[in-house]
Protein backbone atom coordinates (compact mmCIF):
# COMPACT_ATOMS: atom_id res chain seq x y z
CA UNK A 1 0.00 0.00 0.00
CA UNK A 2 0.95 3.63 -0.34
CA UNK A 3 -0.45 6.99 0.70
CA UNK A 4 -0.27 9.64 -2.02
CA UNK A 5 -0.57 13.42 -1.53
CA UNK A 6 -2.31 14.19 -4.85
CA UNK A 7 -5.35 12.64 -6.56
CA UNK A 8 -3.83 13.72 -9.87
CA UNK A 9 -0.81 11.53 -9.15
CA UNK A 10 -3.10 8.65 -8.15
CA UNK A 11 -4.88 8.89 -11.51
CA UNK A 12 -1.56 8.83 -13.37
CA UNK A 13 -0.58 5.61 -11.57
CA UNK A 14 -4.03 4.11 -12.13
CA UNK A 15 -3.85 4.82 -15.87
CA UNK A 16 -0.48 3.05 -15.99
CA UNK A 17 -1.98 -0.03 -14.31
CA UNK A 18 0.15 0.36 -11.18
CA UNK A 19 -2.79 0.32 -8.72
CA UNK A 20 -5.39 -2.26 -7.76
CA UNK A 21 -9.10 -1.30 -7.67
CA UNK A 22 -10.91 -1.43 -4.34
CA UNK A 23 -12.96 -4.56 -3.73
CA UNK A 24 -16.78 -4.24 -3.73
CA UNK A 25 -17.06 -4.31 0.08
CA UNK A 26 -14.46 -1.52 0.39
CA UNK A 27 -16.31 0.56 -2.20
CA UNK A 28 -19.50 -0.03 -0.19
CA UNK A 29 -17.76 1.33 2.93
CA UNK A 30 -16.62 4.38 0.97
CA UNK A 31 -20.18 4.96 -0.28
CA UNK A 32 -21.51 4.88 3.29
CA UNK A 33 -19.02 7.32 4.76
CA UNK A 34 -17.91 9.73 2.04
CA UNK A 35 -19.72 12.16 -0.25
CA UNK A 36 -19.67 11.38 -4.00
CA UNK A 37 -17.12 14.17 -4.52
CA UNK A 38 -14.57 12.54 -2.20
CA UNK A 39 -15.21 9.13 -3.76
CA UNK A 40 -14.62 10.65 -7.21
CA UNK A 41 -11.25 11.99 -6.05
CA UNK A 42 -10.21 8.42 -5.34
CA UNK A 43 -11.47 7.14 -8.68
CA UNK A 44 -10.18 6.93 -12.23
CA UNK A 45 -12.36 5.96 -15.14
CA UNK A 46 -15.16 3.77 -13.82
CA UNK A 47 -13.13 2.25 -10.96
CA UNK A 48 -12.36 3.39 -7.42
CA UNK A 49 -8.73 2.98 -6.40
CA UNK A 50 -8.28 5.11 -3.31
CA UNK A 51 -9.64 6.03 0.11
CA UNK A 52 -9.27 9.70 1.04
CA UNK A 53 -8.02 9.12 4.55
CA UNK A 54 -7.04 12.67 5.47
CA UNK A 55 -8.34 16.11 4.59
CA UNK A 56 -6.70 19.51 4.80
CA UNK A 57 -8.78 22.66 5.00
CA UNK A 58 -7.00 25.36 3.04
CA UNK A 59 -9.42 28.28 3.06
CA UNK A 60 -8.17 30.00 6.20
CA UNK A 61 -5.61 32.56 7.29
CA UNK A 62 -3.85 32.35 10.65
CA UNK A 63 -3.45 35.57 12.63
CA UNK A 64 -2.17 37.01 15.89
CA UNK A 65 -5.15 38.42 17.82
CA UNK A 66 -2.89 40.75 19.81
CA UNK A 67 -1.54 42.35 16.62
CA UNK A 68 -5.07 42.87 15.35
CA UNK A 69 -6.22 44.31 18.67
CA UNK A 70 -3.26 46.70 18.89
CA UNK A 71 -4.05 48.05 15.40
CA UNK A 72 -7.82 48.13 15.95
CA UNK A 73 -8.40 45.56 13.19
CA UNK A 74 -11.13 42.92 13.00
CA UNK A 75 -10.82 39.65 11.03
CA UNK A 76 -11.91 40.54 7.47
CA UNK A 77 -14.63 38.72 5.56
CA UNK A 78 -14.04 40.17 2.08
CA UNK A 79 -10.91 40.64 -0.01
CA UNK A 80 -11.21 44.41 0.09
CA UNK A 81 -11.48 44.29 3.87
CA UNK A 82 -8.31 42.15 3.91
CA UNK A 83 -6.42 44.71 1.82
CA UNK A 84 -7.69 47.53 4.04
CA UNK A 85 -6.78 45.64 7.23
CA UNK A 86 -3.29 44.99 5.84
CA UNK A 87 -2.85 48.71 5.23
CA UNK A 88 -4.01 49.56 8.74
CA UNK A 89 -1.61 47.05 10.27
CA UNK A 90 1.26 48.37 8.17
CA UNK A 91 0.51 51.95 9.24
CA UNK A 92 0.43 50.81 12.88
CA UNK A 93 3.96 49.43 12.53
CA UNK A 94 3.13 45.74 12.08
CA UNK A 95 3.98 43.92 8.84
CA UNK A 96 0.73 42.31 7.62
CA UNK A 97 2.00 39.02 6.16
CA UNK A 98 4.75 36.48 6.07
CA UNK A 99 4.72 34.71 2.70
CA UNK A 100 6.22 31.34 1.81
CA UNK A 101 7.36 31.76 -1.78
CA UNK A 102 10.63 29.85 -1.66
CA UNK A 103 11.49 27.54 -4.60
CA UNK A 104 10.42 24.40 -2.73
CA UNK A 105 7.35 25.87 -1.00
CA UNK A 106 5.61 27.85 -3.72
CA UNK A 107 2.63 25.54 -3.35
CA UNK A 108 1.30 28.10 -0.88
CA UNK A 109 0.98 30.55 -3.79
CA UNK A 110 -1.18 28.08 -5.70
CA UNK A 111 -3.49 27.92 -2.67
CA UNK A 112 -3.81 31.71 -2.57
CA UNK A 113 -4.68 31.67 -6.29
CA UNK A 114 -7.20 28.85 -5.91
CA UNK A 115 -9.07 30.58 -3.09
CA UNK A 116 -9.34 33.80 -5.06
CA UNK A 117 -10.22 32.04 -8.32
CA UNK A 118 -12.92 29.83 -6.79
CA UNK A 119 -14.49 32.84 -5.10
CA UNK A 120 -14.48 35.01 -8.24
CA UNK A 121 -14.96 32.56 -11.10
CA UNK A 122 -17.17 30.04 -9.28
CA UNK A 123 -17.06 26.25 -8.95
CA UNK A 124 -17.94 25.49 -12.59
CA UNK A 125 -15.08 27.54 -14.03
CA UNK A 126 -12.78 26.16 -11.33
CA UNK A 127 -13.52 22.63 -12.55
CA UNK A 128 -12.93 23.64 -16.15
CA UNK A 129 -9.60 25.28 -15.40
CA UNK A 130 -8.51 22.22 -13.40
CA UNK A 131 -9.26 20.03 -16.45
CA UNK A 132 -7.66 22.58 -18.80
CA UNK A 133 -11.01 23.12 -20.51
CA UNK A 134 -10.39 26.83 -19.88
CA UNK A 135 -7.02 28.20 -20.90
CA UNK A 136 -4.83 30.02 -18.42
CA UNK A 137 -4.99 33.05 -20.71
CA UNK A 138 -8.71 33.33 -19.90
CA UNK A 139 -10.00 36.66 -18.47
CA UNK A 140 -11.04 34.90 -15.24
CA UNK A 141 -7.40 34.04 -14.57
CA UNK A 142 -6.37 37.61 -15.35
CA UNK A 143 -8.85 38.93 -12.81
CA UNK A 144 -7.58 36.56 -10.09
CA UNK A 145 -3.94 37.52 -10.71
CA UNK A 146 -4.79 41.22 -10.64
CA UNK A 147 -6.56 40.66 -7.33
CA UNK A 148 -3.58 38.84 -5.82
CA UNK A 149 -1.30 41.68 -6.92
CA UNK A 150 -3.19 43.97 -4.55
CA UNK A 151 -1.29 42.19 -1.76
CA UNK A 152 1.66 40.45 -3.41
CA UNK A 153 2.51 43.61 -5.32
CA UNK A 154 3.05 45.63 -2.15
CA UNK A 155 6.49 44.74 -0.71
CA UNK A 156 5.74 46.58 2.55
CA UNK A 157 2.93 44.10 3.16
CA UNK A 158 5.42 41.18 3.18
CA UNK A 159 7.94 40.36 5.87
CA UNK A 160 11.35 41.26 4.48
CA UNK A 161 9.80 42.29 1.18
CA UNK A 162 9.92 40.23 -2.00
CA UNK A 163 13.58 39.24 -1.52
CA UNK A 164 12.81 37.47 1.76
CA UNK A 165 9.45 36.04 0.67
CA UNK A 166 10.93 34.30 -2.38
CA UNK A 167 13.43 32.51 -0.13
CA UNK A 168 11.07 31.60 2.70
CA UNK A 169 9.97 28.03 3.40
CA UNK A 170 6.49 27.24 4.66
CA UNK A 171 7.50 26.29 8.20
CA UNK A 172 9.61 29.46 8.40
CA UNK A 173 6.67 31.61 7.33
CA UNK A 174 4.60 30.23 10.21
CA UNK A 175 7.28 30.60 12.88
CA UNK A 176 8.13 34.08 11.59
CA UNK A 177 4.54 35.11 12.30
CA UNK A 178 4.11 33.43 15.67
CA UNK A 179 7.45 32.50 17.16
CA UNK A 180 9.22 35.69 16.04
CA UNK A 181 6.13 37.93 15.72
CA UNK A 182 7.42 39.47 12.50
CA UNK A 183 3.95 39.74 10.96
CA UNK A 184 0.27 39.63 11.88
CA UNK A 185 -0.90 36.97 9.41
CA UNK A 186 0.28 33.94 7.50
CA UNK A 187 -1.43 31.66 5.01
CA UNK A 188 -1.58 28.00 5.93
CA UNK A 189 -4.09 25.17 6.12
CA UNK A 190 -5.19 23.56 9.36
CA UNK A 191 -1.88 21.65 9.39
CA UNK A 192 -0.04 24.89 10.24
CA UNK A 193 -1.09 24.18 13.83
CA UNK A 194 1.77 21.69 14.03
CA UNK A 195 4.28 24.42 13.09
CA UNK A 196 2.75 26.85 15.58
CA UNK A 197 3.13 24.21 18.27
CA UNK A 198 6.93 24.47 17.89
CA UNK A 199 6.74 28.08 19.14
CA UNK A 200 5.57 29.60 22.42
CA UNK A 201 2.27 30.63 20.82
CA UNK A 202 -0.82 28.69 21.82
CA UNK A 203 -3.29 27.65 19.13
CA UNK A 204 -6.73 29.05 19.92
CA UNK A 205 -5.35 31.89 22.05
CA UNK A 206 -2.21 33.43 20.54
CA UNK A 207 -2.92 31.96 17.11
CA UNK A 208 -6.40 31.98 15.63
CA UNK A 209 -7.92 31.55 12.18
CA UNK A 210 -10.46 33.34 10.03
CA UNK A 211 -12.06 32.15 6.80
CA UNK A 212 -10.23 33.11 3.62
CA UNK A 213 -11.99 36.34 2.62
CA UNK A 214 -14.41 36.32 -0.30
CA UNK A 215 -13.02 37.91 -3.45
CA UNK A 216 -16.27 37.30 -5.32
CA UNK A 217 -19.71 35.76 -4.85
CA UNK A 218 -18.56 32.34 -3.63
CA UNK A 219 -17.16 31.69 -0.17
CA UNK A 220 -14.02 29.67 -1.02
CA UNK A 221 -13.57 26.19 0.42
CA UNK A 222 -10.36 24.64 -0.86
CA UNK A 223 -9.55 21.16 0.35
CA UNK A 224 -6.45 19.00 0.30
CA UNK A 225 -5.80 15.51 1.49
CA UNK A 226 -4.06 12.16 1.21
CA UNK A 227 -5.31 9.08 -0.59
CA UNK A 228 -4.49 5.49 0.37
CA UNK A 229 -4.05 3.04 -2.52
CA UNK A 230 -3.23 -0.63 -2.97
CA UNK A 231 -0.26 -1.61 -5.14
CA UNK A 232 -0.90 -5.35 -5.02
CA UNK A 233 -3.89 -7.64 -4.72
CA UNK A 234 -4.34 -9.20 -1.32
CA UNK A 235 -6.98 -9.76 1.34
CA UNK A 236 -4.92 -7.94 3.97
CA UNK A 237 -4.57 -4.78 1.89
CA UNK A 238 -8.28 -4.65 1.12
CA UNK A 239 -9.21 -5.23 4.77
CA UNK A 240 -6.95 -2.39 5.86
CA UNK A 241 -8.45 -0.14 3.17
CA UNK A 242 -11.91 -1.02 4.47
CA UNK A 243 -10.89 -0.06 7.99
CA UNK A 244 -9.37 3.21 6.78
CA UNK A 245 -12.70 4.02 5.13
CA UNK A 246 -14.61 3.45 8.36
CA UNK A 247 -15.67 6.02 10.99
CA UNK A 248 -13.67 4.07 13.59
CA UNK A 249 -10.37 4.83 11.89
CA UNK A 250 -11.27 8.50 11.52
CA UNK A 251 -12.23 8.81 15.19
CA UNK A 252 -8.88 7.40 16.32
CA UNK A 253 -6.96 9.92 14.22
CA UNK A 254 -9.26 12.82 15.11
CA UNK A 255 -8.63 12.21 18.80
CA UNK A 256 -4.87 12.55 18.33
CA UNK A 257 -5.06 16.12 17.00
CA UNK A 258 -3.62 17.77 13.90
CA UNK A 259 -6.02 15.86 11.67
CA UNK A 260 -9.23 16.31 9.70
CA UNK A 261 -11.13 13.58 7.90
CA UNK A 262 -13.53 13.84 4.96
CA UNK A 263 -15.44 10.91 6.50
CA UNK A 264 -18.87 12.45 7.09
CA UNK A 265 -19.69 9.96 9.86
CA UNK A 266 -16.89 11.13 12.17
CA UNK A 267 -18.65 13.69 14.44
CA UNK A 268 -17.08 17.05 15.40
CA UNK A 269 -16.88 16.02 19.07
CA UNK A 270 -14.34 13.33 18.06
CA UNK A 271 -11.74 16.05 17.43
CA UNK A 272 -9.19 16.84 20.10
CA UNK A 273 -8.69 20.59 19.65
CA UNK A 274 -11.12 23.52 19.23
CA UNK A 275 -9.63 24.78 15.96
CA UNK A 276 -10.09 21.35 14.36
CA UNK A 277 -13.72 21.29 15.51
CA UNK A 278 -14.26 24.74 14.00
CA UNK A 279 -12.67 23.79 10.69
CA UNK A 280 -14.43 20.44 10.31
CA UNK A 281 -17.68 22.33 10.73
CA UNK A 282 -16.69 24.70 7.91
CA UNK A 283 -15.62 21.77 5.73
CA UNK A 284 -18.92 19.97 6.25
CA UNK A 285 -20.97 23.14 5.65
CA UNK A 286 -19.17 24.01 2.41
CA UNK A 287 -21.27 21.46 0.57
CA UNK A 288 -21.23 21.36 -3.23
CA UNK A 289 -19.16 24.55 -3.55
CA UNK A 290 -16.12 22.94 -1.91
CA UNK A 291 -13.32 22.05 -4.29
CA UNK A 292 -10.10 20.08 -4.04
CA UNK A 293 -6.77 21.84 -4.36
CA UNK A 294 -6.46 22.53 -8.10
CA UNK A 295 -2.69 22.07 -8.29
CA UNK A 296 -3.10 18.56 -6.84
CA UNK A 297 -5.72 17.66 -9.44
CA UNK A 298 -3.54 18.60 -12.40
CA UNK A 299 -0.66 16.52 -13.81
CA UNK A 300 2.19 16.62 -11.31
CA UNK A 301 4.53 18.20 -13.86
CA UNK A 302 2.31 21.27 -13.88
CA UNK A 303 0.81 21.45 -10.39
CA UNK A 304 3.23 19.75 -8.01
CA UNK A 305 6.81 20.24 -9.18
CA UNK A 306 9.19 22.75 -7.54
CA UNK A 307 10.70 25.10 -10.09
CA UNK A 308 8.11 24.34 -12.78
CA UNK A 309 4.48 24.87 -13.71
CA UNK A 310 2.16 26.70 -11.34
CA UNK A 311 4.72 26.85 -8.54
CA UNK A 312 7.38 28.73 -10.45
CA UNK A 313 5.01 30.85 -12.56
CA UNK A 314 3.33 32.24 -9.44
CA UNK A 315 6.68 32.63 -7.66
CA UNK A 316 7.88 34.73 -10.60
CA UNK A 317 4.62 36.69 -10.42
CA UNK A 318 5.41 37.66 -6.81
CA UNK A 319 8.62 39.15 -8.19
CA UNK A 320 6.89 40.78 -11.17
CA UNK A 321 3.28 41.47 -10.10
CA UNK A 322 2.73 43.87 -13.03
CA UNK A 323 3.33 41.12 -15.58
CA UNK A 324 -0.13 39.55 -15.55
CA UNK A 325 -0.13 38.74 -19.27
CA UNK A 326 3.34 37.18 -19.13
CA UNK A 327 2.35 35.05 -16.15
CA UNK A 328 -0.76 33.85 -17.97
CA UNK A 329 1.24 32.92 -21.08
CA UNK A 330 3.77 30.98 -19.00
CA UNK A 331 1.01 29.12 -17.14
CA UNK A 332 -0.79 28.23 -20.37
CA UNK A 333 2.35 27.06 -22.14
CA UNK A 334 3.33 24.72 -19.30
CA UNK A 335 -0.24 23.49 -18.79
CA UNK A 336 -0.58 22.65 -22.48
CA UNK A 337 2.62 20.62 -22.33
CA UNK A 338 1.63 18.78 -19.12
CA UNK A 339 -1.86 17.85 -20.31
CA UNK A 340 -0.68 16.27 -23.57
Amino acid sequence: MAILPQPGLMKQYAEKGSLKPLSPDVVSEVDKNFSPYWKELGSSGDKTYGVMIKAAYKSILWYRPQAFSDAGVQPPTTWQELVTAAGTLQEAGTTPFTLAAGPDDSWTLTDWFENVYLSQAGPENYDKLAEHEIKWTDPTVKKALETLAEIWGKPDFLNGGVATATKTKFDESVTQAFGQEKAAMVYGGDFAAANIATTNAKVGTDAKVFAFPKAGDTAPAILGGDVAVALKDGEGAQELMKFLASPEAGKVWAGLGGYLTPNKNVPPDAYADPVAKELIGQLQQAGDAARYDMSDLTPAAFGATPGDGMWEALRTFVQKPDDVAGTQKKLEAEAAEAYK
